[in-house]
Formats: C-alpha cells, sequence, structure tokens
C-alpha cells in the first residue's frame, strides 16, 4: 500500500513539474505579450516547485494543495484567456500544441490531487492490543 501511495506522490511530482517547465518554457513569449502574464508564468513555474518539494516531502495540505492551486489555476486560465480573453493580452489560440499538452497535464494532476485528498489513510492501532500485535 506505501508504494502505491508513493506511485502516486512521484506521478503527482512529475505532473506539476511539467506544469511549471511548459509555463517556464512559454515565459518569454508571454512577456512581451503582456508582463502581467509573464509573471504570472514565472509565479506558476515557481510555485510548480515548492509544489513538488512538498509533495515529496509528503505535506498533503501543502503540496498537494498548492499544486492544486498552480495547476487548476492554469487550466482555468487556459479556458479565460480562449474565449473572453484578458486584458492586453487578448485571446489566444486554441490549439497550441503546447498549450493542449499543458492541459492535458493539468487536467490530469487535478483529478490526482482530488484523488489524493478523498483517501484516507487506514486507521492506525494505538494503545496496548498495538503493542501486543507488535510482538
Amino acid at each position: 500500500m506505501r508504494s502505491a501511495a508513493k506511485s502516486v506522490a512521484w506521478v503527482g511530482i512529475i505532473l506539476v513539474l511539467v506544469t511549471g517547465l511548459i509555463h517556464a518554457i512559454e515565459t518569454p513569449e508571454h512577456w512581451e505579450k503582456a508582463v502581467y502574464v509573464g509573471v504570472l508564468f514565472v509565479l506558476n513555474a515557481v510555485g510548480a516547485v515548492v509544489a513538488a518539494v512538498g509533495i515529496y516531502r509528503g505535506a498533503k495540505s501543502w503540496g498537494w494543495g498548492l499544486g492544486l492551486l498552480v495547476t487548476g489555476g492554469a487550466f482555468v486560465m487556459y479556458i479565460i484567456s480562449r474565449t473572453v480573453g484578458l486584458p492586453i493580452f487578448g485571446r489566444g489560440e486554441w490549439r497550441e500544441p503546447i498549450g493542449m499538452l499543458s492541459l492535458v497535464v493539468e487536467g490530469l494532476f487535478v483529478l490526482l490531487a482530488l484523488w489524493a485528498f478523498m483517501r484516507t489513510p487506514a486507521p492506525r492501532a494505538v494503545g496496548p492490543s498495538a503493542a501486543a500485535h507488535q510482538h
């Protein structure tokens, strides 16, 4: 069971880091169009690294939570930027290959994070009866 949890954590780490990497790669292009969008891309990349560290350390609340904010926020902002558009930036192209990859990666992380939050660890026995079972 523990190895399954570790596998889930590693998949989460990879997905959130890929999200950050995509945003780091795309930062210069978006910075030119609208500085605030470039700043948001930088914050996304930094947030992704911090979230990955938190997930690695087993910090469910802030690691997975920050990852959810980073990936879910990017997912929502992609949709907004392609539908109603953003100030100064305007509307982006829907079928950009790196944008589509980003949506898939972010969506997968969101699903995995929600699963991680809903999953409850098996209760551990404590007290005298637990000590008797250990010997």
